[in-house]
């Protein structure tokens, strides 16, 4: 990860802070145009629906993590970002993100790369989502993220395969 180590080396952290668990970094409607490294435990990405949680993303150690609609527009997001458990993030804002894009093209080609990635990532999870039985999306997660299910309850899980949790304990027994 030669951005972080980059990051690291100049200490252009804004900030490390440490959540408690279920502790909000952000919440729903509003702004927040931070970068969010997973230094140690996890998060999850969600949005509140008909007061039902659902879960779009997670992020644990050496992942990052934002609310990128806002992070792009500088607009309100509608996504909450959430503690599953005790974690530590160092935050990079994104003032500081893009003086670095703008002197660093290597940071830049980075970004697109991760950009790319994510994009395609949320393609195939909503090919996924509206096309496949849910054993398909869970065995497709299980290859995919074996750690997901080390890291992240299963109640979360089951939210982000659009299951309930009683189906996916089913699953995993088989």
């Amino acid at each position: 990860m030669e951005l972080l180590k980059f990051l690291d080396e100049k200490k252009l952290w804004k900030e490390t802070k440490t959540f408690k668990r279920n502790e909000f970094i952000k919440l729903g409607n509003t702004l927040d145009s931070n970068l969010y490294f997973v230094v140690e435990g996890s998060v999850r990405v969600f949005i509140l629906h008909e007061d039902e949680e659902k879960v779009i993303r997670f992020g644990y150690k050496n992942s990052i993590i934002t609310a990128l609609d806002s992070f792009l527009t500088e607009k309100p997001s509608i996504f909450n970002i959430q503690a599953i458990k005790k974690t530590t993030l160092k935050i990079l804002d994104k003032n500081t993100f893009k003086q670095l894009i703008e002197k660093h093209s290597f940071i830049k080609e980075i970004w697109n790369k991760n950009l790319e990635e994510l994009a395609l990532q949320q393609i195939e999870r909503e090919i996924d989502i509206l096309t496949n039985s849910p054993k398909e999306r869970y065995l497709r997660v299980l290859k995919r993220s074996p750690q997901l299910f080390q890291e992240i309850p299963n109640k979360h899980i089951a939210s982000y395969l659009r299951m309930s949790p009683e189906t996916l304990s089913r699953m995993k027994k088989h």
